[in-house]
């Protein structure tokens, strides 16, 4: 992928960001507007499950996890260094 795509693919990423946080902005501000509290009450408890499962579930590390075997030139209690 070139510089010109991969510049492309942000600005795009942020254009999507910034329509869905005005999107939900203008959608928080009619609920409270017209006094849909339980709606809006709803809709964030539902939005913070959500988050909670994506977060979950997100391999934050990129990584295979590493082995839990210990590595070979540890000391071991009966092989101590003094």
């Amino acid at each position: 992928m070139n510089r010109k795509t991969m510049a492309g693919d942000r600005r795009r990423r942020k254009l999507n960001t910034v329509l869905w946080s005005i999107g939900v902005g203008i959608l928080v501000i009619a609920l409270i507007y017209w006094e849909r509290i339980a709606i809006l009450y709803l809709l964030c408890t539902v939005s913070i499950a959500v988050l909670l499962l994506i977060v979950a579930f997100s391999d934050l590390t990129h990584e295979k996890a590493p082995d839990l075997a210990q590595a070979p030139n540890t000391p071991t209690p009966g092989n101590r260094e003094r």
